[in-house]
């Protein structure tokens, strides 16, 4: 079959034995539509499908592939930690390594508990602030996204004092009852959530810089007050920083913003490309956990050898001198060009950027919370998404995700990928 579509081929074969053809629905296409292409091999800032066809890769597995694909001294550890063994189930040294060097990037954390995915650590320093407190009430903010765990798949009640309703089937009501969810980067409402439920709350957990509404930061007054509140209520103040942590920063959104909170979540970077996450903070409450206090967690797989190597070995490298520095001027680059190419088809859109993470949207203004992001144009997008795809330009396939750039990429591939979007922009209708 010389000339056939193999993406179409695997995806049909997917749906029948895989809900949705896919493990994670972003992938499925279904915001943007077409068919999910099939990634056969990746090496440096590229992926090809499929189909063979090779795309500049923006999305970096979501993150992680902050050095690019195969960086041969990540390669290197993790062919040598195969073949010592796969998996133990008893502790090693490499995972001492691995949570001493976090705490030395991370100085808001004295102690740290290795998992094996995002969600899985969120909702671990949720459990871990609710038997720290003695409470259970919980602020999270719209447009963040904390993992699958029920307590957090929640939209926002029909007023301030009432709390979350459940967005997933399967997540009963009452699981999310202690739920309240605000609006980002609105200082009034979040007073006046401290002033009604103040002595209940057991923690407020934000993406300061926010990636899964698209790229959207937390504005310096409003996560200053975000720390004063919760200082001032004796709740824990807690940093997601699965997708900004080693991203925006060697020190995370928290070094960017000079906030300290009470717990930090962490993923992706960390684990190299490979299923490992974290969570921490100060001594005292992290002794909270079994097996010395009450808090109970456990994982069979948490602070794997193969995935602490390649964490290890990736931390090694973003911490070598002048790597941030270059990573984001790599990332400016891109993002004024984008910016410049619409202006100059006088299309609407503004962008922004920190370390290797960026986002950009189809409006003049840029926005400070979800419901404004809504107001993207779609029809717009989508077709900017398809046009890049064909031009062999991979991005996010859904305006909500932020983009990330990696240290592979060169001077070449952001020159291409703004040309391609430049064409994009040139063909669309105006505004």
């Amino acid at each position: 079959m010389p000339n056939a579509d193999h993406n179409e081929i695997l995806f049909e074969r997917a749906r029948a034995v895989i809900p949705g053809g896919v493990n994670s629905p972003v992938r499925a296409f279904k915001a943007v539509g077409g068919t999910p292409r099939f990634i056969r091999r990746a090496e440096g800032a590229y992926f090809w499908d499929a189909n063979d066809k090779r795309y500049i890769d923006y999305i970096g597995s979501w993150g992680p592939m902050i050095l690019g694909h195969g960086h041969p001294a990540v390669v290197e550890a993790v062919q040598k930690a195969v073949l010592e063994g796969f998996s133990y189930g008893a502790p090693t040294e490499r995972e001492i390594e691995l949570a001493e060097a976090i705490l030395a990037l991370v100085p808001s954390m004295e102690m740290v508990r290795l998992v094996s995915s995002g969600t899985e650590a969120a909702m671990s320093a949720l459990r871990l602030a609710r038997g720290a407190t003695g409470r259970k009430h919980i602020i999270k903010f719209e447009g963040c996204y904390h993992g699958h765990a029920d307590a957090l798949l929640v939209k926002a009640g029909s007023g301030l004092a009432t709390f979350g309703h459940p967005t997933s089937a399967g997540v009963p009501p009452e699981v999310t009852q202690h739920t309240l969810v605000l609006e980002y980067n609105n200082i009034a409402q979040l007073e006046e959530a401290f002033a009604l439920h103040g002595n209940d709350i057991a923690c407020l957990m934000i993406e300061a810089i926010a990636g899964n509404m698209n790229f959207v930061r937390a504005t310096p007054e409003f996560a200053a007050r975000c720390r004063a509140l919760c200082t001032q209520h004796g709740a824990l103040l807690v940093f997601d920083e699965v997708m900004s942590g080693f991203r925006v920063g060697l020190h995370g959104a928290q070094g960017v913003l000079g906030i300290t909170p009470d717990l930090t979540v962490l993923g992706k970077v960390i684990g190299g490309g490979m299923p490992l996450a974290a969570f921490g903070g100060p001594r005292a409450i992290m002794e909270q956990l079994a097996p010395l206090g009450p808090v109970y967690q456990a994982g069979t797989l948490s602070g794997n050898p193969v995935a602490t190597a390649c964490g290890l070995a990736t931390l090694k490298e973003i911490a070598r001198p002048g790597f941030y520095e270059a990573l984001s001027k790599k990332t400016r680059t891109l993002v004024e060009g984008l910016k410049a190419a619409a202006a100059a088809e006088g299309q609407p859109f503004n962008a922004d950027s920190e370390g290797g993470m960026f986002g950009f949207f189809l409006m003049d203004e840029l926005p400070q919370n979800y419901t404004t992001v809504m107001t993207t144009d779609n029809a717009k997008f989508n077709a900017l998404f398809h046009g890049l795809l064909d031009r062999g330009v991979y991005i996010a396939p859904a305006l909500y995700e932020a983009g990330f750039v990696s240290a592979a990429h060169s001077d070449d591939d952001i020159a291409a990928t703004i040309e391609a979007a430049r064409q994009i922009f040139k063909a669309l209708p105006p505004r």
